[in-house]
């Protein structure tokens, strides 16, 4: 079994970015999933997203 690589990634650094994206009223990427969609469930998204990328997981959608 392959062991994913592990990043350390604070979950602030996550909470920041996301801070920035609202402040600059952040459209919707290639999962056109809006900001307002996405703050329904802030929480689990912030964690789902800083998860992945800790864990060497995280690819976004293409």
């Amino acid at each position: 079994m392959t062991k994913a690589k592990s990043f350390d990634i604070p979950k602030r650094l996550v909470w920041e970015a996301y801070k920035r994206v609202k402040a600059n009223r952040g459209a919707a990427g290639v999962d056109e999933q809006s900001l307002k969609e996405f703050e329904e469930s802030l929480g689990d998204h912030l964690y789902r997203i800083w998860n992945r990328m800790s864990s060497g997981s995280y690819f976004p959608p293409q």
